[in-house]
């Protein structure tokens, strides 16, 4: 473990942690266990799963955190097993790398986009069976549920933002007004807003309803690759290509924290369900955790060998899961802040000091903060009525789930039927046309 140095904050070195770690293998995944090792509230490699055969590119938890997805250049999917020695799902269906993966918010469907154009939705089970979306003419670069996963909203290299509709399993709407590959996109929780980031260096700010760019945020200077909201919805965050991430409230536009912490590109980063906390991948090969509150840099995390390029939270923030270059996924324990979505409030307000933190914050020397789980910190976490019995969630989770089974089933025979359809009308007129050909 590397001591809080003067300006990163307290390094965290993952091949150190790997190096000690041992376990099983399986055809699938090779992972370690770290064996008390770190102090109880210092984040701590859990895992890390070996399968693809490129660079990984995304990585994103189901709900209930059974289930890890990763997509890769390798083309393919992996949907691995959280409990120990579970073998893995691998998807084959894309023909050219996979660059986004997000499990609907049932985790009965998983979408991903994909560089040969196309959007999937699988159903994540040992059938791997899926249905193609095509509306889109270059590389798509992100997928995203809405949170009442009746909704998708995807992003592409020819320079669109579309929202698909998931039941149906049909294109809705573009919204088209960056004038370069459109990097991300994302619906705000209540899923009014769409953000996305471009490489024309602004990131847009969009009303699902009205279909309209409610503002454009020009700050970055380069290439912006990722965004996202803050849980509250009120704020949003995004990296770029000049390794910097800087946050801004959706309601004044007001540009409210600038972080230049890493030494090259930042590709992604993820908000703690708390809202407490974000974490960034960079092309410098570190994860770094940021504390909100206080607008400063907490750890610097060293695991991957060579950039790493994806980084998720877990629904509960009891874990994150990042990807890198080197073809590994790696799983880490928070260690703080684990939200429970049972004793959750839907009245989310965003950190405080988030309205009022300055633009350019200096690296100091920071010390790990030994947090306790407040009932603040509890209740500011995602949606979700406190009073629900959790045997009712289960069961409603479960029907939901049937439900987008069922949707994807039925999708399924309604494509087969219209080309039989079709097939069957080619037939009429070709008989059509022998009976014209063989009456004198």
């Amino acid at each position: 473990l590397g001591r809080p140095g003067p300006r990163h904050g307290r390094a965290l070195c993952g091949k150190c942690l790997l190096a000690a770690a041992a376990g099983p293998s399986s055809p699938h995944m090779d992972y370690g266990y770290l064996a008390g090792a770190l102090a109880a509230e210092d984040p701590s490699l859990e895992r890390h799963f070996k399968g693809h055969r490129d660079a990984v590119t995304c990585v994103d938890f189901s709900l209930n955190t059974k289930h890890l997805a990763s997509g890769s250049m390798d083309s393919c999917l992996m949907v691995w097993h959280m409990k120990p020695q579970s073998r893995a799902y691998r998807f084959a269906g894309h023909k050219d790398a996979v660059t986004s993966v997000n499990f609907s918010p049932s985790g009965h469907l998983l979408a991903s986009g994909s560089r040969d154009k196309t959007v999937r939705l699988w159903v994540p089970n040992v059938k791997g069976e899926s249905t193609v979306f095509r509306a889109h003419t270059a590389t798509v670069r992100s997928v995203h549920f809405c949170s009442d996963g009746q909704s998708l909203v995807t992003a592409s290299d020819d320079k669109t933002v579309k929202v698909w509709s998931t039941h149906r399993q049909k294109f809705l709407f573009s919204l088209s007004q960056h004038i370069n590959w459109v990097r991300c996109a994302k619906f705000s929780p209540d899923g009014r807003l769409i953000v996305s980031a471009s490489d024309d260096k602004t990131v847009k700010l969009w009303d699902k309803t009205s279909r309209e760019c409610v503002h454009s945020y020009c700050e970055h200077g380069g290439f912006v690759t990722y965004v996202d909201f803050h849980p509250s919805g009120t704020c949003i965050a995004a990296a770029g290509m000049d390794n910097t991430v800087k946050l801004w409230d959706v309601r004044t536009h007001r540009l409210l924290q600038h972080y230049q912490l890493h030494s090259a590109a930042v590709n992604a980063l993820s908000f703690h369900p708390s809202g407490n906390y974000l974490i960034t991948a960079s092309s410098d090969s570190t994860l770094k955790i940021l504390d909100l509150m206080e607008g400063r840099l907490l750890y610097t995390l060293h695991g991957h060998q060579g950039p790493a390029t994806t980084v998720a939270f877990s629904r509960t923030g009891e874990y994150f899961a990042s990807g890198g270059s080197d073809e590994q996924v790696m799983v880490w324990k928070s260690n703080f802040d684990v939200v429970d979505y049972g004793d959750v409030t839907k009245g989310q307000r965003p950190p405080a000091a988030l309205a009022s933190s300055s633009r350019n914050l200096p690296e100091v020397d920071f010390h790990v903060p030994g947090r306790a789980r407040s009932q603040e910190s509890v209740q500011s976490a995602p949606r979700e009525p406190a009073s629900t019995p959790q045997a009712l969630t289960s069961t409603l989770e479960h029907i939901v789930g049937q439900l987008d089974v069922l949707t994807q089933t039925v999708c399924i025979l309604e494509q087969r039927l219209t080309l039989t359809e079709d097939k069957l009308k080619q037939c009429l007129e070709n008989q059509q046309l022998i009976m014209q050909r063989v009456t004198p």
